[in-house]
């Protein structure tokens, strides 16, 4: 949350809009082997036996490890799970490199997950392995490459430099068979996997074939990840630039605005705004672009602007949405659509075929300070659910009456309503994405909801008003929301 003097408000759940998402904490890795553990019990509890890859053991394994690869969003959990499938079923122990995405020839793998059968010799191998990576031949395809075993002291290639810096000792102090194989995707270098079996002078046939099979599947789900991240980020940046960095603050008004984007990586069509304009006036935005992604994020960059310029041209409510409706409908639109292609091209997400998405729901208001305290409020809705004014007894109305979506109809004339907010009164806005929150068959807003969760706030300040209906809606159904969530409250002081 950020405070200023008059205005409470939030954006969820990231921080730095330009970043990538972080990769999952401590917590998250737990819960994430501990389902690996769940499913697939033998990876950790079971001794390596190369007798069980007969015909019907290894597309077991395999699907099995499907299974729990697909769908994971994080690329060093993937690899974490990796590594917990692979040893000790198929190996001692293993090390997975991953390729820095978009470092260039000079980037530098990282070692990503190191795993060991034995507790205790994760950390002398990973120390081993970070002294002398595998560097695999250029030609090398995805098939096993033999490489030497990890070096420790004692062993040949150690001995020169025993005496200065020794490496730890490898654990059990036995070389073996080491292996590796290139994780690849779409043709695409992704890293490296190494495993190693102590006491082998080789590894089966079946096995290594085995091995190969699974690192085909593990380069998809990196891939998959990885896929996931770009977009996200490429959401994080449009957001950033889509909605405003700061709302004002109206004289006599406290505001408390909650924003929580869908968490699916993909830029909403929700936005907001709060502006001042020539004439001791305020303006007040909640806005849903039907859709998401690039579409939506191109029309919300075109509306915003929009909204503030004819705004502070003096334009009044019902004018500014009859504007809005025709920028919306007219040729402009056009360039507007090139440059989502665009975008969407440098995400990799495919558009629908056909229109491209235009309709927008706007809730657009104006506030002008009384002489005797309180404001005087004048707000259009274009398809959008409807405000709510909280009286001081409880009662609650809705402010705005219903009209038509913008971008849909040419001729129309779009009416505005006026209502002075006195002090102690609400004003409540939001999206659908709060009077639409599903609990199976049942809608948050069935049988007027909405109001009767608002009507409970009477007496209670814009800040604390904003967290009780977004508790509310949060605590409506088990699932966490699946469209964006934003309210916008307006208490007159």
């Amino acid at each position: 949350y950020r405070t200023g003097l008059k205005t409470v408000w939030a954006r969820l759940p990231v921080d730095d809009w330009s970043a990538p998402p972080a990769p999952p904490d401590g917590e998250a890795l737990r819960r994430g082997l501990r389902a690996a553990e769940i499913l697939a019990p033998a990876a950790r509890r079971t001794e390596r036996d190369d007798a069980v890859w007969d015909s019907r053991g290894a597309p077991a394994f395999l699907a099995e490890a499907s299974d729990l690869l697909a769908g994971q969003l994080d690329e060093d959990l993937v690899a974490a799970i990796a590594g917990q499938l692979l040893v000790p079923r198929l190996a001692d122990w293993c090390a997975i490199w991953l390729e820095t995405e978009g470092g260039g020839p000079a980037a530098e793998p990282r070692l990503a997950r190191v795993w060991h059968s034995d507790e205790t010799g994760a950390e002398p191998l990973r120390t081993a392995l970070e002294r002398a990576p595998v560097t695999l031949p250029a030609g090398a395809g995805s098939g096993p490459v033999p490489v030497p075993w990890p070096a420790h002291p004692g062993h040949p290639a150690e001995q020169a430099g025993e005496a200065e810096d020794p490496a730890p000792p490898h654990p059990g102090g036995r070389d073996g068979a080491a292996l590796a194989f290139r994780i690849t995707a779409g043709g695409r270098m992704l890293g490296t996997v190494l495993v190693g079996r102590e006491g082998d002078a080789q590894v089966p046939e079946v096995v290594s074939s085995l091995i190969e099979d699974f690192v085909r599947r593990l380069g998809l789900a990196v891939g998959a990840a990885r896929a996931y991240t770009r977009q996200a980020t490429i959401s994080r940046i449009l957001q950033r630039g889509l909605l405003p960095s700061k709302v004002a603050d109206i004289p006599g008004v406290t505001s408390s605005l909650v924003y929580e984007p869908s968490d699916d990586g993909v830029v909403g069509g929700d936005f907001y705004d709060i502006f001042p304009c020539p004439g001791d006036r305020w303006c007040f935005v909640l806005g849903d672009v039907q859709g998401s992604g690039p579409e939506a994020a191109v029309v919300t960059g075109l509306a915003r602007p929009w909204l503030r310029l004819l705004s502070r041209e003096g334009f009044g409510v019902g004018e500014v949405l009859d504007r809005l409706n025709r920028l919306l409908l007219d040729d402009a639109m056009e360039a507007a659509e090139a440059a989502a292609l665009m975008v969407a091209a440098a995400g990799g997400q495919q558009l629908h075929d056909g229109t491209q998405s235009r309709f927008l729901s706007l809730l657009y208001g104006e506030v002008v300070p009384l002489p005797d305290g309180g404001v005087r409020c004048t707000v259009a809705s274009a398809g959008h659910p409807l405000p709510l004014l909280l009286r001081p007894d409880g009662s609650v109305r809705p402010a705005a009456e219903p009209q038509v979506l913008l971008g849909v109809v040419e001729d129309v004339a779009y009416e505005s309503q006026v209502f002075d907010l006195a002090p102690g009164d609400t004003l409540l806005c939001v999206t659908d994405g709060v009077t639409e929150r599903r609990s199976g068959p049942l809608m948050f807003d069935d049988g007027d909801g909405l109001a009767r969760v608002l009507a409970g706030c009477a007496g209670l300040p814009a800040e604390a008003t904003a967290e009780k209906i977004r508790r509310a809606v949060h605590e409506f159904a088990e699932r966490p929301p699946d469209d964006d969530v934003a309210l916008l409250v307006l208490h007159a002081d």
